[in-house]
C-alpha cells in the first residue's frame, strides 16, 4: 500500500491527463478497487470453519452466518458476509475471496471459527490465503485437493475461539444444565485435539476444568480427546469419565466442540459413554456443542467492529497525508 501511494505520486501528472479521458463507471471502479486516498474500503467478513462430513455441523455453522449478518452488516461498517469450509464442504475459502474479489472488495477479515490452535490455523489457513509459505501444508493441501488463492484484497486474520473467557463461560453454562448436586460430580470434558499443539490443547482443557469445577464446586475434572490424537478411539472417553468417576458420584459428560456432529457426539463419545460400568446412573451427558452460542456471536461482533475500525483509520490516515 505504501509503495503504490509514493508510486502514485512520482506518476501524479501523468495520472491526471489520463484521468480527464476516462469515463465515470471507470473512476468508480478503480476508486472501489481501493486505490488510496480515494473513497471509503470496500470491507468483507469470512467465517472460516474446518469443515465434516456432517450436514448438521455443516448447517451450525451456515445457521451462525445468518444469525449474524443483521449485526455484522447493519452497523454500514462492512459490506459482505459469507462463509467458507477448508474441506469437506463447500463453498471453499479460494472460492470465497474469489468472490470478494470479483466485487472490489479492499479488505476481508477472516474470522476462524477453530477452538484453539491447530496446524489448520496456524499453517494451513494462511497458506491457503497466500500469507504464510509452509512446505508441509502445501504438500498436505495438493494431497487433499484444497485450492490455494491469493486475493487482491487485504486479508486480516482474526484470534480464535479460545481468546479470553468465551470457552470457560460456555463450558459453564452447559454443565450447570447438566447438574443438579454439584458437590457430588465430576466434569468430563471431551475436545477434538491435536498432536502437535498437545500442550495448548492440555493447557485449554485444565483453564476450562479449573473454572468450571471451582465456580460450581464441584469435585474435579478430567478430559479426554475424539479426534486424530487418539484415531477416533471412544476408548479415551472411557477412561476420562473413570477418573473423574474415582472422587465424583456422578460425571457431567461436555463436548468442547465447535458443532454437532453425529460421528463425534454420537458414536465416538456415545460409544465411550457406554463402556462406563453403570452409566445410566453415574453418568450425564447431552449431545451437544459450543454453537449456538449468543456469547460467541458477540465476540465475534466486537473482533470485527475492531478490525473494521483498524482498517478505516489506516485508510484515513492515508487519505490525510495525501493532502
Amino acid at each position: 500500500m505504501c509503495l503504490l501511494f509514493v508510486m502514485w505520486k512520482e506518476v501524479r501528472t501523468v495520472f491526471v491527463a489520463i484521468l480527464i479521458l476516462l469515463t465515470l463507471p471507470v473512476l468508480d471502479s478503480a476508486r472501489a478497487a481501493g486505490n488510496p486516498g480515494t473513497t471509503a474500503p470496500r470491507i468483507g467478513v469470512l467465517l472460516v470453519s474446518h469443515g465434516s462430513r456432517s450436514e448438521t455441523w455443516r448447517n451450525a455453522l451456515l445457521a451462525l452466518e445468518d444469525r449474524m449478518r443483521e449485526t455484522i452488516l447493519g452497523s454500514g461498517r462492512i459490506q459482505g458476509l459469507r462463509s467458507a469450509f477448508m474441506e469437506y464442504n463447500g463453498p471453499s475459502i479460494a472460492d470465497q475471496l474469489k468472490a470478494f474479489d470479483e466485487q472490489q472488495f479492499t479488505d476481508v477479515i477472516i474470522v476462524p471459527v477453530f477452538l484453539t490452535v491447530s496446524p489448520h490455523s496456524f499453517d494451513d489457513l494462511p497458506t491457503i490465503i497466500g500469507t504464510k509459505e509452509d512446505p508441509h501444508s502445501v504438500e498436505n493441501l495438493r494431497i487433499e485437493r484444497i485450492e490455494r488463492y491469493t486475493p487482491s484484497a487485504r486479508t486480516h486474520i482474526t484470534s480464535l475461539l479460545d481468546f479470553g473467557e468465551l470457552v470457560r463461560k460456555n463450558v459453564l453454562r452447559r454443565a450447570r444444565s447438566l447438574s443438579d448436586r454439584a458437590p457430588e460430580e465430576g466434569l468430563v470434558l471431551i475436545a477434538y485435539g491435536d498432536q502437535t499443539f498437545l500442550t495448548e490443547w492440555n493447557a485449554l482443557m485444565d483453564s476450562v476444568g479449573r473454572h468450571v469445577t471451582g465456580t460450581m464446586g464441584m469435585r474435579g475434572y478430567a478430559y479426554g480427546w475424539c479426534g486424530h490424537l487418539v484415531h477416533y478411539n471412544p476408548d479415551s472417553t472411557t477412561a476420562a469419565i473413570e477418573r473423574a468417576l474415582r472422587s465424583a458420584q456422578r460425571a457431567l459428560v461436555v463436548p468442547v466442540l465447535v458443532a454437532h456432529d453425529e460421528m463425534f457426539q454420537v458414536r465416538i463419545i456415545g460409544d465411550g459413554i457406554a463402556k462406563v460400568r453403570d452409566a445410566k446412573t453415574r453418568v450425564r451427558y447431552r449431545p451437544d456443542a459450543i454453537l449456538p452460542d449468543e456469547a460467541l456471536e458477540q465476540w465475534i461482533s466486537g473482533v470485527v467492529a475492531e478490525i473494521a475500525g483498524r482498517i478505516r483509520g489506516e485508510q484515513a490516515g492515508q487519505a490525510a497525508g495525501s493532502q
